[in-house]
C-alpha cells in the first residue's frame, strides 16, 4: 500500500493516488496526504486506479476527507474505480456524496 499526493502547479487542485489495499492501515498516511498542506486546495481528487482493495474504513475516511475540504461544498471527485470498487461507493451511496468516475 502507498499513497501519493500531487498538488497542481496553481495550488488549485490536489489529487491524491492510492496504491494497493485502501484500508485501516492506509488511515494516517491518507490523512497526512491532504493535511500537510497549509493552504487548503479548491478541489480534491482520489485516484483509485491501483486501488485492489476497499473496506468500510477506507469509506469513513473518504468522508474525513469531504468534511476537510468543506463538507457539502467541497469538490471531492473520486476517479478510475474498478467495477468493485464502484459497488461497493454505490451500495453505501457514495455517489450521492462523491463525483464518481
Amino acid at each position: 500500500m502507498s499513497i501519493e499526493s500531487e498538488v497542481s502547479l496553481d495550488g488549485k487542485k490536489l489529487t491524491i493516488a492510492i496504491k494497493g489495499r485502501f484500508d485501516f492501515g492506509s488511515h494516517q498516511a491518507f490523512r497526512d496526504a491532504y493535511e500537510r498542506y497549509y493552504k487548503v486546495p479548491d478541489s480534491y481528487v482520489v485516484d483509485l486506479k491501483e486501488t485492489t482493495y476497499m473496506d468500510s474504513s477506507a469509506l469513513g475516511m473518504l468522508l474525513l476527507l469531504r468534511d476537510h475540504a468543506g463538507g457539502e461544498e467541497a469538490q471531492v471527485q473520486v476517479i478510475n474505480t474498478n467495477s468493485d470498487v464502484r459497488k461497493i461507493l454505490a451500495i453505501s451511496n457514495f455517489d450521492k456524496l462523491f463525483d464518481i468516475n
